[in-house]
């Protein structure tokens, strides 16, 4: 219970992201040449509706750092900042320079989000309730994704922009009330006595005796951390009895020092093996349907004749991705992550292959979603089934959850920047390019790339994704440590590698 209670400014903070990255959906359409007001022409609307992406990188990459330095407690109150400038500048924007700048600080604040939300939960949380916690917590990307789709049904863009002030503010505000920084985070800096009692707090008020075996767990990988990581390098991970306070690499240059650390922290296998499967498992899950044409959701629903109102559409997909995150809830200790994750990317296979081939036999050539005058006149339910189908598979995947588990603690926050970084980057690219895909192969060849992606994306996860869910954060670091694994451990492959040892 106190470890939900402390995730709920991670949350929170999701809940304004969610917001964010959906805000361009309840824009586009009312600035789309605009008959009055801030008016968009198609190549603005296509900038608008990615920009965000573009500039969400940058945020990533800072937020590791940030996180590092300032510790994960103050890091998620400092985060809010762009935001609330944002949601600001927003509500104000006068023009297509000030509304674009409003929408790239937004991408910055959500980039910079990543690293505290990931590396709090992950740390906060006992190992048998890590994956229902972080699940819980990105339950909350669904409520602002929701909760801006309805926004946009029954308020203008300028005031769903001030209504989304109010979730940074409740952010800062949590994070000043019931956020403990992590234990490990503390032991790492050497405050053992507050790394105790934040431990005591999440466990929920316990005892020191009570939790004085996980306790000890901690704090013995915390004198690794607080270890010269170089001299752990040179001796073979080995800690010396007597810590050593300082040592010859004191001597080295800041650079020289720095490259090295550089060296053995990040480019271990510990840290490159999960760091390149998720940078897959990103670049295979948002160009799989979803993600690059949220922006202009609205248009394409149109554009592929979608029986049913189109702000009716844009609420319903918020709802089945809530949805969808509570049916993850509910499954991820049964089945666990990897069944969970192989069964929504073929599901998102199936549904972007479903509207591809709607789209071929029923689509005239010139149909075009940023032309409403091309729209067909004929409404399908069987387009909306296959849309909504997308939209459940899309909110099952689970490269999000894993960020917060796979990486070890001195890499982590890093690695999580570099990870969203590049999620954000591909998102962009999927984004931007949509309206040239269509122009060149219509809304058939969109979904067609992006089946094709899905099915790869399968077969990836299959002979490459871990169960995770469970473990501990030191298993974890120690099965990407081991022995390189190319197919992951499942029944199937497992049957058939013993049947081609029997044939040998």
């Amino acid at each position: 219970m106190f470890q939900l209670i402390a995730s709920l400014a991670p949350s929170f903070l999701l809940l304004d992201l969610g917001m964010a990255i959906s805000f361009g959906t309840i824009a586009i359409p009312s600035l789309l040449n605009a008959p009055e007001g801030i008016s968009l022409n198609d190549n603005q609307a296509s900038w608008f509706g990615s920009l965000s992406f573009l500039t969400q990188p940058i945020g990533a990459l800072i937020s590791g750092p940030v996180v590092d330095y300032f510790g994960r407690k103050k890091a998620t109150f400092i985060v809010n900042i762009p935001h609330v400038i944002a949601w600001i500048l927003m509500y104000y924007a006068w023009n297509i320079p000030s509304l674009f700048a409003a929408n790239a600080l937004l991408g910055i604040g959500t980039g910079v989000m990543e690293a505290p939300i990931m590396s709090y939960v992950s740390e906060i949380s006992d190992a048998s309730i890590r994956g229902t916690l972080c699940t819980i917590t990105q339950l909350f990307l669904s409520f602002g994704v929701t909760g801006l789709y309805a926004l946009g049904a029954v308020v203008n863009w300028r005031i769903a922009a001030l209504i989304c002030l109010s979730a940074p503010v409740t952010t800062m505000l949590l994070a000043i009330i019931v956020v403990p920084d992590t234990p490990v985070w503390l032991l790492s800096q050497e405050r053992e006595k507050e790394a105790l009692k934040s431990l005591c707090y999440l466990r929920g008020w316990t005892k020191p005796e009570n939790v004085s075996e996980e306790f000890e767990e901690l704090v013995n990988y915390a004198k690794a951390l607080n270890h010269c990581v170089i001299c752990m390098y040179e001796q073979n991970g080995e800690i010396q009895e007597k810590a050593e306070t300082s040592c010859e690499h004191d001597k080295m240059t800041v650079i020289k020092r720095s490259f090295l650390r550089f060296k053995i922290v990040m480019l271990c296998k510990e840290t490159l093996r999960p760091l390149f499967f998720c940078l897959s498992y990103f670049l295979f899950f948002i160009m799989s349907g979803l993600y690059p044409i949220k922006p202009y959701m609205v248009n394409v629903c149109k554009a592929m004749g979608m029986a049913e109102n189109i702000d009716r559409i844009v609420v319903m997909v918020g709802v089945f991705t809530f949805l969808a995150s509570i049916l993850v809830i509910g499954s991820i200790k049964v089945l666990g992550k990897r069944k969970i994750g192989i069964f929504a990317m073929f599901g998102t296979a199936v549904c972007c292959t479903g509207l591809a081939f709607y789209s071929y036999t029923h689509l005239e050539d010139n149909v075009f979603s940023y032309d409403p005058s091309s729209y067909p006149k004929e409404k399908s339910v069987v387009p909306l089934i296959f849309f909504y189908g997308l939209t459940i598979f899309s909110g099952m995947c689970l490269p999000w959850n894993l960020l917060g588990e796979v990486f070890p603690f001195r890499s982590r926050a890093s690695c999580q920047g570099i990870a969203a970084a590049w999620a954000y980057l591909i998102t962009f690219l999927g984004a931007k390019t949509l309206i040239d895909l269509e122009r060149r192969f219509r809304l058939t060849g969109v979904f067609v790339t992006y089946a094709i992606f899905a099915y790869f994306g399968t077969f990836f996860l299959y002979f490459l994704m871990p169960e995770t869910e469970g473990k501990s954060l030191t298993e974890i670091e120690t099965y990407y440590n081991g022995n390189f694994k190319i197919f992951a451990d499942d029944w199937l492959i497992n049957k058939c590698k013993k049947r081609k040892g029997k044939s040998r």
